[in-house]
């Protein structure tokens, strides 16, 4: 058992995990996640090394009136806690699967990585996203748009079954089918602290998937070959493309270093002689910087879009659209490309396939009829007189993009909001979900949490309730 010197101090219950207050030793490393530019600074946090902590730690906050966050790896934080308790659930990281019936359980702090690690073997794979050092429940609860969601939808519909500690400090295991199961599954941390949860895995041993790297000027010509060619490609290959001036460090490959480039991410889950053939249409957009499509064992799915797996400060926005003529795609150029005065890492998702189709009876993923994502990850810095860009001037160009993206925008992605938890007000929420989800949500939410504990993220307010 770790101790605290301070557990009596705090009248917490004796638990497995730390129990930390600011100024104490381990409290600053605690809160610590990938996000940096906003960080939470509970008045408690607790280490939870099992559902038994988390139990507990949400008991002792409702028995206070003291609102609850909840952390894994820090990746999508999106409201910082100021006071409250934060749940930190970085050391539940069981994983096990069950080749027989093709599911995984996976507890609240697992890794996608590790996930993927635990079903390879099999010849399975779950419905991750791009990057490894994820965390798979906080992900899975957002919807999550993965590498193979075209052919098999969001990772929020193949769930089989959640263990959740709800605002009564009780646990409890809910399947499809429970209207908590659904209110779960698209509204984040709302409802709930998810311990673990059941997953479906899918028969996909091996993919043919890389990148291929335009530099300008064939950048431009490239994304609109792109854009016609998404209109027919198959649902087995998931493709996305990402903007971006490369740093001009070592770390960089040298032909990227210093340029300005579109680098589209391709993940096909067929004969790679088949991926051939589909992405050849591409290939002849024009000289290629990097091109190293190939046939690889899932497991090594992360080399695809190789995000970056250190800490960084960022915020970011996002449009989900209907359609993507070339207004759009040359709004999101003029606004957010190689002539932006505030450097944005821009991706454009193709959507449509499998995420078209409705969701479980109560799943709370909307927006389904978008057919591309459109995410602009900005990084605030000093303000103007110094280095980087203020928050304002960052806050500034994303609105903007939302703004001239608004002619083809059916809604936004929650999922894809990261920090400057500031300006998460309700219509921001409502936005996110279908029209009347929100009501329908809010309703749900005075029966489960009705003093809405679960606050600190993109917050559904209890029907009403003021708070």
């Amino acid at each position: 058992m770790e101790s605290s010197p301070h557990r009596t101090a705090h009248r917490f219950p004796a638990t497995t995990g730390p129990v930390l207050r600011p100024g104490e030793p381990g409290y600053d490393e605690e809160v610590s996640g990938f996000q940096t530019a906003w960080t939470h600074r509970p008045s408690l946090v607790v280490g939870a090394a099992d559902a038994e902590d988390v139990r507990l730690a949400v008991a002792y906050a409702a028995g206070r009136g003291l609102p609850v966050a909840v952390q894994a790896t820090g990746h999508g934080l999106s409201v910082a806690a100021e006071g409250g308790v934060l749940v930190g659930t970085r050391r539940m990281t069981g994983v096990s699967v069950d080749p027989g019936t093709r599911t995984a359980r996976v507890a609240a702090g697992a890794r996608w990585g590790a996930v993927v690690r635990a079903a390879a073997p099999h010849g399975l794979a779950p419905l991750n996203g791009s990057s490894p050092t994820v965390g798979a429940v906080g992900y899975t609860l957002g919807g999550g748009i993965g590498l193979l969601a075209r052919r098999f939808g969001y990772a929020a519909d193949h769930v089989r079954a959640l263990e959740v500690v709800t605002a009564d400090g009780r646990p409890r295991r809910t399947v499809p089918g429970d209207e908590l199961f659904g209110a779960l599954l698209g509204t984040g941390g709302n409802f709930g602290v998810v311990t673990a949860m059941e997953i479906e895995l899918f028969p996909v041993p091996a993919i043919y998937g890389g990148q291929l790297v335009f530099g300008a000027p064939a950048a431009e010509r490239a994304l609109e070959v792109w854009r016609r060619w998404t209109a027919d490609v198959p649902e087995t290959l998931t493709s996305s493309v990402a903007l971006l001036r490369h740093p001009d460090v070592p770390a960089v490959p040298a032909p990227l270093r210093g340029r300005y480039a579109a680098s589209f991410r391709i993940v096909h889950s067929g004969p790679a002689e088949e991926g051939e053939r589909l992405v050849a249409p591409l290939r002849a957009a024009g000289e290629r910087l990097v091109d190293d499509l190939r046939e690889m064992p899932y497991a090594a799915c992360d080399s695809v879009h190789r995000d970056p797996s250190f800490p960084q400060p960022y915020t970011a926005t996002n449009a989900l659209l209907r359609e993507l003529p070339p207004e759009a795609l040359g709004a999101v150029l003029d606004t957010v490309g190689p002539g932006s005065p505030v450097p944005c890492v821009t991706d454009v998702r193709h959507l449509g396939g499998a995420l078209r189709g409705p969701g479980p009876a109560g799943n709370a993923v909307g927006h389904r009829e978008a057919e591309y994502a459109v995410r602009a990850v900005a990084f605030p810095g000093p303000p103007p007189g110094g280095t980087g860009h203020g928050l304002q001037e960052v806050r500034d160009r994303l609105d903007l993009l939302r703004e001239v993206l608004a002619p083809w925008t059916a809604g936004h992605s929650l999922a894809f909001l990261y920090g400057d938890g500031e300006r998460a007000d309700e219509a921001q929420t409502r936005a996110g979900h279908d029209a009347g989800a929100y009501e329908r949500l809010a309703a749900l939410k005075a029966v489960h949490d009705p003093h809405n504990l679960f606050r600190l993220n993109r917050n559904i307010r209890p029907s009403g309730s003021g708070r």
